[in-house]
């Protein structure tokens, strides 16, 4: 006889997921409208940012394979910095994924208050914490693992093999950063979550600074720093980070394609995995229990209007009521919402590192010509403008699609629609140009640039901040996700994909465009020759024509879309 208790249901890891797989295949197999043209156009911008990424390192990796003695060696510590940078990613994602996947999802009610194992419960949660916290590292891993086993001729066994790599590799961090939201959880009073992520940005930022201060990049642009070939070569050799799993797979992927396969990598790869698996899943099952009630007890709120509600409602008055309540609106709404504001941890780090790390390049040393010196700085523009057009899909692409229901409601107002855009578009506007030129400020005061390419950085990041927040409200309201359940979610949809594409090839347009000019000008500086008035007029003109239509067209779209609404 079998006890009442024995003959519950225990349902497997696969049937856990089902519902996750049957909406994402619902949501690719249903027949709308225009779903074969996103499909081309995705995968048609998709194949031009990989060739653009696999072609940067195809010529990079040549000229190192091409030094003799320390080119593998150049190689492997690029490829190390790329790894490191994609761990420190990972994990900070990981941690704010898994505050949403195993203790705020929709799902939970039922998974937790059913006949789940724990174990499976634990799998099937942590499975979705991977694939949405790691799958745009993995697509950017393909054309850097791709590059590598071209140049140095990995053959198709190189597939597998750095198959065999990657894995761990994604799993390691996602496991750390699942443990540590459950100890976080567990620690902090219930649904205190601000408290939560303040304490991760701030063990984050102390790690990443640390971090890419000991491995001191800035070292191997300046080989004449060394007293002889040996030390220089001695550092290259040095592992740039020797604990971490991104020092195996640089080990091991280098080792296969320069020699013979490092198979102590990868197992201690698998291994490490395996260990951090195993005490992730004994963590899980001692405090997920406790933490999961303590983060669905309901947190005491107060609505009150301070002193800073009421400088804000006057600094707004001029606008007129509607325009006024319009922007306090989106910003209240940004500041309750915990998976939006949450995201300024990530880019807050790395806006730090990238800034921190700029005063450390050489380029007041000598052997370094005064070329270089006006495209380092150029070429940081271009940077720049990367981690703008980030920021804006985090922040501004999500802003129609949080409307949610309500946007039926706003529609079915008297309001005209370009109100609520123009709020929409203004509000992550003006933060993000004031970042913009803070961190160009920033930045071309520690490069020491000239006056010229002073005014040439401010004038350009101006108008590609324009650029970008107007392509975030226009793909945003051209694909919205008004059912997801997380904004941090909203992103990583087509499209955003689409936006994301799109804004680096602007980006990468108008930087083209003024290449020619600010070239002329330093060569004009170096041999003593005049500058090409006509020639700067007029490249720099189709640059700014470029960012004006980058502007306007994309919001004269989304604001028919939003007037094509039913009300």
């Amino acid at each position: 006889m079998h006890s009442p208790a024995s003959a519950l249901p225990d349902p497997k890891l696969l049937h856990l997921l089902g519902p996750k797989w049957l909406t994402a295949r619902s949501r690719a197999t249903t027949a709308d409208t225009g779903r074969g043209w996103r499909l081309l156009v995705l995968g048609s911008v998709g194949l031009l940012f990989w060739a653009f990424i696999f072609g940067v390192l195809y010529r990079l990796l040549r000229y190192f394979r091409g030094v003799e003695e320390i080119g593998p060696l150049l190689a492997g510590k690029l490829l190390g910095l790329i790894l490191v940078s994609y761990f420190s990613i990972l994990l900070l994602s990981n941690v704010i994924t898994a505050l949403s996947s195993f203790f705020l999802a929709k799902d939970l009610d039922i998974l937790v208050g059913g006949p789940v194992d724990w174990l499976r419960l634990y799998g099937a949660k942590l499975l979705e914490t991977v694939i949405a916290s790691s799958w745009m590292v993995s697509l950017m891993a393909v054309p850097m693992f791709a590059a590598y086993g071209w140049v140095y001729d990995g053959g198709w066994a190189f597939i597998p093999y750095a198959i065999a790599l990657f894995v761990p590799f994604v799993l390691i961090p996602s496991v750390i950063g699942s443990g540590i939201t459950l100890v976080l959880v567990n620690v902090f009073p219930a649904r205190r979550t601000r408290d939560i992520l303040s304490v991760v940005a701030v063990m984050t930022a102390a790690g990443l600074v640390l971090l890419f201060r000991l491995i001191r990049p800035e070292q191997l642009a300046r080989p004449e720093g060394f007293r002889s070939l040996v030390d220089f070569i001695a550092v290259l050799r040095t592992p740039t980070s020797p604990f971490l799993p991104s020092e195996w797979v640089q080990k091991g992927g280098m080792s296969f394609l320069v020699d013979r396969p490092d198979w102590l990598s990868v197992y201690m790869l698998w291994a490490s995995a395996a260990a951090v698996l195993v005490f992730g899943a004994m963590l899980h099952r001692r405090l997920y229990v406790s933490g999961y009630s303590r983060a669905q007890e309901g947190a005491e709120r107060w609505a009150r209007a301070g002193k800073l509600s009421a400088l804000l409602r006057n600094a707004l008055a001029p606008l007129g009521v509607l325009r006024r309540e319009l922007v306090q609106k989106e910003i209240r709404l940004f500041f309750r919402d915990t998976t939006q504001w949450s995201q300024l941890i990530l880019l807050a780090v790395l806006v730090i590192v990238y800034v921190f790390n700029i005063k450390f390049l050489p380029l007041r040393t000598e052997g370094v010509t005064r070329i270089i010196q006006i495209v380092i700085p150029f070429l940081n523009l271009a940077l720049a403008g990367f981690v703008l057009s980030s920021i804006a899909a985090r922040f501004i692409f999500p802003a129609v699609s949080l409307e949610g229901r309500t946007l039926w409601l706003l529609r079915s107002s008297p309001m005209a629609m370009r109100e609520l855009l123009w709020a929409k578009f203004w509000v992550g506007t003006l933060p993000l140009l004031i970042l913009a030129l803070t961190i160009i400020g920033i930045t071309n005061f520690l490069l020491q640039v000239s006056p010229f390419m002073f005014i040439v950085s401010v004038v350009t990041i101006t108008g590609l901040t324009f650029a970008v927040c107007g392509l975030a409200i226009g793909f945003g309201t051209i694909f919205p996700q008004f059912e997801t359940e997380n904004a941090a979610q909203i992103p990583t949809s087509f499209g955003g994909l689409l936006y994301m594409m799109t804004s680096v090839m602007v980006i990468g347009s108008v930087i083209v465009l003024e290449a020619r000019p600010v070239a002329g000008y330093g060569a004009a500086r170096i041999y003593n020759t005049p500058v090409s008035v006509g020639e700067m007029v007029l490249w720099f003109s189709a640059a700014a024509v470029l960012c004006v239509l980058a502007t306007i067209v994309p919001l004269r779209v989304a604001l028919r879309r939003l007037e094509r609404v039913e009300r």
